[in-house]
């Protein structure tokens, strides 16, 4: 049996899983989302149909489909039903959550342009979210209104928007509240600028641009959840078994959620009543605080320990925090170095603290595994966007750079040593295997050590503002420890160095 709106009386009996009510699918749409994607729906879809189950919202949303790779046949078949499984663990004890998700009314095509034209003449949808990857808020010149559709985000909104205006002749209340969830910076205040050389490019009405910029409320925000997708084929085919029916949209995720949008606009917080449903939804005047605490805490710990990972022999994060020592060290550098080091006006201890411990129960979490080789892939720039400011902030702080991020230096340099060159690839070898070293600064880093040694290597690549737009040599001993791990992983191993790391006490 298939999973779907007439079949879920028959589906009922399925243990554990908490099924919709019938009323939810005459509920109107509200929203707009640019994305089909399993991100999207694991996280923004499910904050939006527990915020239904609970009677609060009381919206669905309406799908578009811009890419090309695969198709909406599955949704339509399923009447855009999914079954989401949520697995975590906290102290050892198992948390799972299996729920059948009715949040979205429809999925549209973009090519059937007109479709979603006309849900800008829908006074009902107020809210518009995004999720089209990070090369999605581009700006093309040679894009334009006129396709059908257009080819970029940007323009495909704006497009929107538009024919949103002349629906209403733009009157003030007509305006929508836009959310982009696309993992950058400022996501929100980009894409209006980008959307207003558009409107200049297209030569659009002054009175258009004026109900663009005042009527429209552009929310930056950020995102956080794991969500892997779909289960492996033979997972997938044993929880249909134990289900009781078939469903090819159904994805698994993490428990952890996090949703920070950033606005001041009362009327946009009434309209987002779904952030009342979950205290993962943080609707805030500035959300600065919760990208540092994501993109030190999480982002920037995961590119400080990849490389010492898998030099130690671990091959996913799961297997290495299933190991005591590893687990410790990731303690250190989480929630007393990183921690320490990103204290601020706006971020006290304790919150850099309860922050890191979702973290690492997050990284031990044993039913999401990630492979450390994958994670370090273009290690170089991650490293100076995430990890380069941790340094910066520990030295001003006090005066040195400890140990774990050290050891995270010093293992980075050790895996892009390149042993061996084929057909331009570069590659390492670590306990006797080869692995391919997949960064764009790898030839750089390989000149580096044909060139070097020693504390001379270690300078050399701390020191090039090539990699890291600055000078990390000046930072007192910084390059010495880093020498000092790196011998002492070399000559003793993992464990044996894993000892020396100082246990610096803070008094914070």
């Amino acid at each position: 049996m298939i999973l779907s709106k007439n079949n879920l009386p028959g589906l009922s009996g399925a243990p554990g899983v908490k099924f919709p009510d019938q009323k939810v699918f005459s509920l109107p749409e509200k929203v707009l989302q640019f994305g089909t994607g399993v991100f999207v729906r694991g996280l923004i879809d499910y904050y939006i149909n527990k915020a239904n189950h609970a009677g609060i919202f009381n919206g669905r949303a309406v799908l578009i489909k811009s890419t090309e790779a695969g198709d909406i046949n599955s949704f339509n078949v399923q009447d855009n039903l999914f079954t989401q499984i949520m697995k975590s663990t906290n102290d050892g004890v198992e948390i799972e959550e299996t729920i059948v998700n009715a949040a979205i009314s429809r999925v549209i095509n973009a090519k059937d342009w007109a479709q979603v034209l006309a849900c800008a003449a829908n006074p009902g949808i107020k809210i518009i979210i995004s999720n089209t990857t990070e090369i999605g808020i581009i700006l093309d010149e040679t894009d334009s209104i006129s396709f059908r559709p257009p080819v970029s985000f940007p323009a495909k909104l704006l497009s929107f928007l538009y024919a949103r205006y002349h629906a209403f002749k733009g009157t003030g209340d007509s305006g929508m509240v836009i959310i982009p969830t696309e993992l950058i910076p400022d996501n929100a205040s980009k894409l209006k600028a980008i959307l207003n050389v558009l409107a200049a490019n297209e030569n659009l009405p002054v009175g258009f641009i004026d109900w663009l910029n005042n009527s429209n409320d552009f929310c930056n925000s950020l995102v956080d959840r794991i969500v892997p997708g779909r289960l492996p084929l033979n997972e997938h085919l044993e929880k249909q078994k134990e289900l009781g029916y078939e469903d090819e949209l159904m994805i698994m995720s993490e428990t952890f959620g996090l949703w920070a949008i950033e606005t001041s606009n009362e009327q946009t917080k009434a309209i987002l009543s779904f952030s009342k449903a979950d205290s993962g939804i943080h609707i805030v005047p500035n959300i600065d605080k919760f990208r540092e605490l994501k993109l030190r805490l999480l982002n920037g710990s995961h590119n400080l320990s990849c490389a010492v990972g898998f030099l130690a022999g671990f091959k996913t994060v799961k297997e290495a925090m299933a190991n005591p020592v590893f687990d410790r060290l990731m303690q250190q550098l989480i929630n007393t170095e990183i921690a320490a080091a990103i204290v601020s006006p706006a971020i006290t201890i304790e919150d850099a603290r309860e922050f890191g411990t979702e973290v690492l129960k997050r990284y031990r979490n044993p039913y999401i595994e990630f492979d450390w080789l994958s994670i370090c892939v273009q290690d170089t720039s991650k490293i100076k966007i995430r990890a380069v400011p941790i340094v910066q902030q520990h030295f001003r702080k006090y005066g040195f750079v400890p140990d774990a991020i050290c050891l995270g230096f010093a293992a980075y340099i050790l895996f892009m040593h390149a042993k061996t060159e084929i057909d331009g690839d570069r590659y390492g070898i670590s306990d006797g295997q080869k692995y391919k070293i997949i960064d764009d600064f790898a030839g750089l880093l390989s000149q580096k050590w044909h060139s070097y040694q020693g504390l001379d290597l270690v300078r050399s690549v701390l020191g090039d503002k090539a990699l890291w737009d600055q000078d990390l040599s000046v930072f007192t001993d910084f390059a010495e420890r880093v020498l000092f791990f790196m011998i002492n992983m070399q000559v003793s191993g993992f464990y044996e160095t894993v000892k020396l790391i100082d246990d610096q006490q803070y008094g914070t």
